[in-house]
């Protein structure tokens, strides 16, 4: 029994560890593209939703979708409604994901290895390296499903195991609340749903107790994005909340309907298993079709228990331990945690603002500025605790640390001020004045803003964690960005050339805007530079050593 425990436990625990593969390489080699590709198609309720079912099923994760568009709605630059139907369309998505790594195609499993291994060694670009992680990723989830369907032979046939699965086929009660309970402790209703399927088609699962876990796992997937939400802007946590009332609400009418119907499920396949994920995917392609008409009273009924109110909270309490001066290593630690604070503002503070462009709010704009104060302070306080740090005479490690934590704050607050000053300052004159950016001009600043807002992410996160890959893709996003700025440049000139009137009337404020976007990447990109530089992965200049002769 012991043995069978280890076993199931090390097979689930590689189910949760190759999907989390496959959501990093969609994330470190894709999260560009993707994000762009789902805001883009958020448009009209439909193309949002069909964006939805092809990140889900890029990402292998409905929770990963929630929380990209999440942010979305805390930029202003999608609507609630459409955040709401991205995220109906991506438990489609991974209900899809699910039906396919289920399929017969374990015999790929070598080839999958070979592929990503191939691609993941040699290749010479960040995102073939990326590739080749997803694909070892998709090999390990069937190894994975394999050894829990291997771990769970043995169950069959057994008295007790006999008496659990016929005892879970009659309360289908407990068993929803186990698969929302294995939902919630995965972090993954995919996991959930791929561990339940692979149980009943090794026979330890009836059918009723299968069908159950599965909409328990949709009611638990449902409540992951809510939780993690719930320090975020009210605008995100609505669609949060209208996907729960909907997806939640539907699984827990699932469930009635389970507890009542007294009849066969065959209509949805011959055995536990296929009428399991057949179910899975049926009740979340019904749901996507009964939502979108409904998730408009949804997000209402979101709005009216969280109504808007103004920001507000307590001052945090600083970071910096003077007590700690006289240990340089826990000083800096102190330092970089300021830091950090400092990034997390300004991130805030960047996240909402490119929508004042659109739709201005006077305590949206208070609130950045109130940040900005805070900011300041913080740069302020860190410059003269590592003065005084010097003082004790740190070594020459310690020193070049504290010189590189200091160079980052100087460079997070000029970006508040690039956020609070120009931004916002752009925002107010485009308000005071009645000008309005072109259609095509916005959209090209809503893919720039998000690019810088996902850089900045990834920037904190190097500052919290100090991953050398991490830091380094860091680095090579700011060259994107820079292509990308020439790129919205070029297309802005051919706007004024066509004579488009909003180009015209808007042309400065649009180039201050995409000029103070880059500098504020720019800014965030400086986290990665010092780790960059210790791993030998920064050149110390980019001119080519036969610039420097003179001639």
């Amino acid at each position: 029994m012991i043995a069978l425990i280890i076993g199931l436990a090390g097979a689930v625990a590689l189910l949760l560890w190759s999907i989390r593969l496959v959501r990093t390489g969609i994330e470190r080699g894709f999260a560009g593209p993707l994000r762009i590709g789902v805001r883009r198609a958020s448009e009209q309720l439909p193309t949002a939703a069909a964006g939805g079912i092809v990140a889900a099923l890029a990402m292998q994760s409905s929770t990963a979708v929630a929380m990209l568009v999440a942010g979305f709605a805390a930029t202003g630059s999608l609507p609630v409604v459409s955040s709401l139907a991205v995220v109906l369309g991506a438990d489609v998505g991974s209900a899809l994901a699910a039906r396919i790594l289920l399929s017969p195609v374990t015999a790929l499993t070598p080839v999958l290895f070979v592929l990503g291994a191939v691609c993941f060694f040699k290749g010479r670009s960040q995102r073939i390296r990326q590739f080749g992680r997803i694909v070892i990723g998709i090999g390990l989830v069937l190894t994975s499903l394999v050894m829990i369907k291997t771990a769970t032979a043995p169950l069959q046939g057994s008295g007790g195991a006999d008496i659990v699965a016929a005892y879970l086929g009659r309360d289908m009660a407990s068993s929803f609340v186990l698969g929302a309970g294995l939902a919630l402790a995965t972090s993954s209703s995919v996991a959930t749903v791929l561990l339940v399927v692979t149980m009943a088609s090794a026979g330890f699962l009836p059918a009723p107790a299968a069908l159950a876990l599965v909409l328990g796992a949709n009611f638990g997937g449902s409540m992951i994005p809510v939780i993690l939400t719930l320090s975020a802007p009210r605008t995100a946590r609505r669609a949060m909340l209208g996907n729960l009332l909907l997806r939640g609400g539907g699984a827990l009418g699932g469930l009635g309907f389970l507890i009542l119907w007294d009849g066969t499920y065959t209509a949805l396949g011959s055995t536990a298993a296929t009428q399991a994920v057949n179910a899975h995917v049926l009740f979340n392609v019904l749901l996507l079709c009964i939502g979108l008409p409904l998730a408009r009273p949804a997000i209402r009924l979101a709005r009216a228990v969280l109504p808007d109110s103004a920001p507000s909270g307590p001052q945090r309490p600083s970071a910096l331990d003077r007590d700690a001066i006289g240990d340089p290593d826990r000083a800096l630690g102190c330092a970089a945690r300021e830091v950090l604070e400092m990034g997390e503002q300004v991130h805030a503070m960047l996240t909402p603002a490119l929508g004042l462009f659109r739709s201005w709010d006077d305590t949206i704009a208070n609130h950045i500025r109130d940040c900005e104060v805070d900011v300041d302070r913080m740069h302020f306080d860190v410059k003269l605790y590592i003065a005084r740090l010097h003082e004790e005479g740190p070594t020459k490690r310690q020193a070049r640390r504290s010189m590189d934590i200091a160079t980052i704050a100087n460079n997070l607050e000029d970006a508040g001020d690039q956020v609070s000053s120009n931004l916002v300052g752009m925002a107010r004159r485009m308000h005071e004045e009645g000008l309005r950016f072109s259609d095509e001009g916005w959209r090209d600043l809503s893919d720039f803003h998000d690019r810088v807002l996902s850089n900045a992410q990834l920037a904190l996160n190097v500052l919290m964690s100090g991953d050398a890959d991490a830091a380094i893709q860091l680095v090579e996003e700011k060259d994107r960005a820079r292509d990308a700025e020439t790129r919205l440049q070029t297309r802005h000139l051919a706007r004024l050339r066509s004579g488009i009137a909003a180009s015209i009337e808007t042309s400065n404020l649009h180039q201050e805007t995409i000029r103070a976007l880059k500098q504020i990447n720019t800014a965030f990109s400086s986290v990665g530079y010092p780790i960059a530089r210790e791993t030998g992965a920064l050149l110390s200049s980019r001119l080519s050593p036969d610039a420097t002769e003179p001639t």
